[in-house]
Protein backbone atom coordinates (compact mmCIF):
# COMPACT_ATOMS: atom_id res chain seq x y z
CA UNK A 1 0.00 0.00 0.00
CA UNK A 2 1.65 3.56 -0.95
CA UNK A 3 1.04 6.20 1.01
CA UNK A 4 0.36 9.81 0.30
CA UNK A 5 3.45 10.97 2.28
CA UNK A 6 5.83 8.22 0.09
CA UNK A 7 4.07 10.16 -3.18
CA UNK A 8 5.16 13.25 -2.10
CA UNK A 9 8.50 12.42 -0.94
CA UNK A 10 9.36 10.66 -4.52
CA UNK A 11 8.07 14.09 -6.03
CA UNK A 12 10.38 16.34 -3.73
CA UNK A 13 13.16 13.68 -4.51
CA UNK A 14 13.22 14.20 -8.61
CA UNK A 15 12.18 17.59 -7.93
CA UNK A 16 15.73 18.27 -5.85
CA UNK A 17 17.43 15.79 -8.37
CA UNK A 18 16.36 17.96 -11.20
CA UNK A 19 17.36 21.30 -9.52
CA UNK A 20 20.53 20.22 -8.43
CA UNK A 21 21.32 19.32 -11.93
CA UNK A 22 20.30 22.54 -13.14
CA UNK A 23 22.86 24.27 -10.64
CA UNK A 24 25.54 21.47 -11.33
CA UNK A 25 25.35 22.80 -15.03
CA UNK A 26 25.12 26.28 -14.25
CA UNK A 27 28.24 26.35 -12.48
CA UNK A 28 29.83 23.87 -15.05
CA UNK A 29 29.56 26.83 -17.58
CA UNK A 30 30.73 29.80 -15.52
CA UNK A 31 34.54 30.03 -16.38
CA UNK A 32 36.36 29.43 -13.35
CA UNK A 33 37.54 33.05 -11.41
CA UNK A 34 40.91 34.10 -11.90
CA UNK A 35 43.62 36.96 -10.77
CA UNK A 36 46.53 37.48 -13.12
CA UNK A 37 49.59 38.84 -10.76
CA UNK A 38 52.95 39.88 -12.98
CA UNK A 39 56.67 39.89 -11.29
CA UNK A 40 59.55 40.85 -13.44
CA UNK A 41 60.16 37.66 -14.68
CA UNK A 42 56.85 35.88 -14.78
CA UNK A 43 53.33 36.03 -14.69
CA UNK A 44 51.22 34.21 -12.36
CA UNK A 45 47.54 33.05 -12.80
CA UNK A 46 45.60 31.78 -10.29
CA UNK A 47 42.45 30.23 -10.50
CA UNK A 48 40.09 28.78 -7.53
CA UNK A 49 39.39 25.11 -8.27
CA UNK A 50 37.73 23.43 -4.74
CA UNK A 51 37.30 19.63 -5.10
CA UNK A 52 39.86 19.51 -7.86
CA UNK A 53 42.54 16.44 -7.53
CA UNK A 54 45.98 17.28 -9.26
CA UNK A 55 45.37 14.19 -11.63
CA UNK A 56 42.49 15.60 -12.74
CA UNK A 57 43.59 19.30 -14.04
CA UNK A 58 45.01 19.82 -17.63
CA UNK A 59 46.54 23.37 -18.30
CA UNK A 60 47.10 24.85 -21.63
CA UNK A 61 49.08 27.87 -22.99
CA UNK A 62 47.57 28.76 -26.87
CA UNK A 63 48.10 31.61 -28.17
CA UNK A 64 48.51 34.01 -25.48
CA UNK A 65 45.67 32.41 -23.09
CA UNK A 66 46.14 29.79 -20.35
CA UNK A 67 43.29 27.29 -20.40
CA UNK A 68 42.43 25.06 -17.88
CA UNK A 69 40.18 22.27 -17.53
CA UNK A 70 39.56 20.18 -14.39
CA UNK A 71 37.22 16.97 -13.93
CA UNK A 72 36.19 16.62 -10.29
CA UNK A 73 34.38 13.38 -8.63
CA UNK A 74 31.59 13.11 -5.97
CA UNK A 75 33.00 10.87 -3.18
CA UNK A 76 30.74 7.93 -2.52
CA UNK A 77 29.73 8.34 1.57
CA UNK A 78 28.64 4.52 2.93
CA UNK A 79 24.74 5.69 4.06
CA UNK A 80 23.82 8.32 2.04
CA UNK A 81 22.21 9.16 -0.71
CA UNK A 82 22.69 12.36 -3.24
CA UNK A 83 19.88 14.26 -3.39
CA UNK A 84 20.70 17.22 -4.52
CA UNK A 85 23.50 17.07 -6.88
CA UNK A 86 24.74 21.01 -6.96
CA UNK A 87 28.52 20.80 -7.92
CA UNK A 88 29.73 20.81 -11.17
CA UNK A 89 31.95 17.91 -12.20
CA UNK A 90 33.70 19.59 -15.42
CA UNK A 91 35.43 23.15 -15.05
CA UNK A 92 36.73 25.23 -17.14
CA UNK A 93 38.57 28.75 -17.46
CA UNK A 94 40.79 30.84 -19.41
CA UNK A 95 42.99 34.26 -18.44
CA UNK A 96 44.43 36.29 -21.51
CA UNK A 97 48.10 37.09 -20.69
CA UNK A 98 48.62 41.33 -21.73
CA UNK A 99 48.68 41.29 -25.94
CA UNK A 100 52.65 42.47 -25.00
CA UNK A 101 53.57 39.23 -23.09
CA UNK A 102 56.29 37.82 -24.34
CA UNK A 103 56.42 34.74 -22.68
CA UNK A 104 58.57 30.85 -22.23
CA UNK A 105 55.07 28.83 -22.41
CA UNK A 106 57.72 25.40 -22.11
CA UNK A 107 59.43 26.59 -18.72
CA UNK A 108 55.53 27.04 -17.39
CA UNK A 109 54.32 25.03 -14.45
CA UNK A 110 51.07 24.38 -12.59
CA UNK A 111 50.60 23.58 -9.16
CA UNK A 112 47.15 22.66 -7.29
CA UNK A 113 47.64 23.55 -3.63
CA UNK A 114 45.51 21.61 -0.58
CA UNK A 115 42.31 24.51 -0.51
CA UNK A 116 41.97 24.38 -3.76
CA UNK A 117 43.83 27.06 -5.35
CA UNK A 118 45.25 26.34 -8.89
CA UNK A 119 48.65 27.99 -9.18
CA UNK A 120 50.18 28.67 -13.41
CA UNK A 121 53.68 29.85 -13.37
CA UNK A 122 54.99 31.28 -17.00
CA UNK A 123 58.06 32.55 -17.59
CA UNK A 124 58.64 35.82 -19.12
CA UNK A 125 61.10 35.04 -22.17
CA UNK A 126 63.82 37.43 -22.73
CA UNK A 127 62.83 40.14 -24.59
CA UNK A 128 63.56 39.74 -28.91
CA UNK A 129 64.62 43.53 -28.83
CA UNK A 130 67.80 42.56 -26.92
CA UNK A 131 70.46 42.07 -29.03
CA UNK A 132 74.47 41.16 -27.62
CA UNK A 133 76.55 43.23 -27.94
CA UNK A 134 79.16 41.42 -30.61
CA UNK A 135 75.50 40.86 -32.70
CA UNK A 136 74.81 44.68 -32.01
CA UNK A 137 78.50 45.88 -33.42
CA UNK A 138 78.66 43.36 -36.41
CA UNK A 139 75.73 44.66 -37.69
CA UNK A 140 76.02 48.26 -37.37
CA UNK A 141 79.34 47.10 -39.20
CA UNK A 142 77.88 45.67 -41.98
CA UNK A 143 75.85 48.50 -42.35
CA UNK A 144 78.61 50.92 -42.81
CA UNK A 145 80.19 48.76 -45.55
CA UNK A 146 77.28 48.51 -47.21
CA UNK A 147 76.99 52.46 -46.99
CA UNK A 148 80.45 52.74 -48.10
CA UNK A 149 79.97 50.36 -50.90
CA UNK A 150 76.95 52.13 -52.48
CA UNK A 151 78.98 55.32 -52.40
CA UNK A 152 81.99 53.58 -54.38
CA UNK A 153 79.42 52.68 -56.91
CA UNK A 154 77.77 56.44 -57.91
Amino acid sequence: MTKLGDIGGSAVNAVLERVGRGVSRVQERKPLPYDLLESEDAYLVVFDAPGVEPTDVQVRFVDGEVQVRADRFRAFHEGFETRFPGRGLALSGRANLPPDAVVDADGADATLTENGTLEVRIPKAADSTDVPLAEAETSEDDEQESDESDESDE
